[in-house]
């Protein structure tokens, strides 16, 4: 049975949280365990630096990325982990492919387009005011990282999808141009990957500010929770699933049937104080054995660069394949 290949990449700009866990680390780690599917992770530092231009955090956020993906459950020996900048075979496919790239396609990118948008409204004589050529040509870079290594599969967000397509327009190019290397990636939206809701309301978000950090202590955990929205109805007062983001963020961790039981207590007044103590314990559950494996790996370094350099070698062996056929299209090859 033919494999799929599954690409995913991971910006290391931040510490994950709640959100992230149960919209994509989640998921992503039940995807790679399925037999007929051949995954692909890698930390996306070269990503990063487009809009991060603080060393320190694109450093603890690579560290920190790394930690939580392996805490969480997924297998180095089942997907090529890596990180983006130990394949250098990557940067200089990204070069081939910038040179036959049409201008006219990266300026329809939406964050080039939304970048000038916002120079326009600002009245800036400069439409590329600040604009620096990262965010400009990242969908080149991205484009790399997918066809590379011959990605069937790259499961994105909604806004991603035109870097999927992009790719697959570069790939088609090359492929008529010069030899059919490339493979021809698809766009995955998996409509069920959950949104989380955070503190407020809104979508979980670092930029809202409403997040509920993945790896704090026990303590620290409940005292997050407490921050959840309420409306102001005492204990004994029937209570509606609605009524507060808190049992949205229980459903996400709870079996079908313990909602059911949750329903039922918010229904018959549970008070909102006992609700926010049970949903710390469930989340509690599920997150501390993975708690205690992140702070045993973040106080090990080396072992989290180990796991990544060995990733990397699989990955180069492939890479290195690819790239020759690539050269030797382009005509960049030894003299004979």
């Amino acid at each position: 049975m033919t494999k799929k290949r599954v690409l995913t990449g991971v910006t290391t700009t931040g510490i994950p949280h709640l959100g992230n866990y149960v919209g994509a680390i989640r998921p992503a780690i039940r995807a790679s365990q399925s037999e007929n599917t051949e995954s692909f992770l890698f930390l996306a530092d070269y990503h990063g630096i487009i809009k991060c231009h603080d060393p320190e955090i694109i450093h603890q956020s690579t560290q920190a990325v790394a930690a939580t993906w392996l805490a969480c459950g997924l297998d180095p020996e089942r997907t090529t982990f890596y990180r983006q900048s130990d394949i250098p075979e990557i940067l200089e496919l990204n070069w081939i492919l910038t040179c036959i790239t049409a201008k006219g396609l990266m300026n329809r990118a939406h964050a080039y387009k939304a970048a000038v948008q916002d120079n326009l409204e600002k009245g800036q004589e400069d439409q590329d005011h600040q604009i620096e050529m990262g965010l400009y040509s990242y969908p080149i870079l991205m484009s790399a990282d997918i066809l590379m290594f011959k990605a069937n599969d790259v499961p994105v967000g909604r806004d991603q999808i035109q870097h999927v397509e992009m790719a697959r327009d570069i790939a088609g190019r090359f492929n008529h141009r010069f030899k059919e290397l490339f493979v021809l990636p698809e766009a995955k939206i998996d409509e069920n990957v959950e949104t989380l809701v955070g503190l407020d309301g809104r979508k979980m978000s670092k930029s809202y500010g409403n997040t509920i950090p993945l790896f704090e202590n026990e303590k620290k955990l409940q005292k997050a929770v407490n921050k959840i929205i309420t409306n102001l109805k005492e204990p004994g007062e029937p209570k509606m699933p609605d009524e507060s983001p808190l049992f949205e963020i229980y459903k996400a961790f709870a079996t079908p049937q313990e909602t059911a039981e949750f329903t039922r207590m918010l229904a018959e007044g549970l008070a909102w104080g006992e609700a926010k103590k049970q949903l710390a314990a469930k989340l509690n559950e599920e997150l501390a054995p993975k708690r205690e494996r992140y702070h045993e790996l973040t106080a090990h370094p080396e072992r989290i660069e180990d796991i990544l350099q060995a990733g990397a070698a699989r990955a180069r062996r492939e890479a290195r394949v690819l790239l020759d056929q690539v050269r030797d299209a382009v005509g960049i090859r030894a003299l004979k």
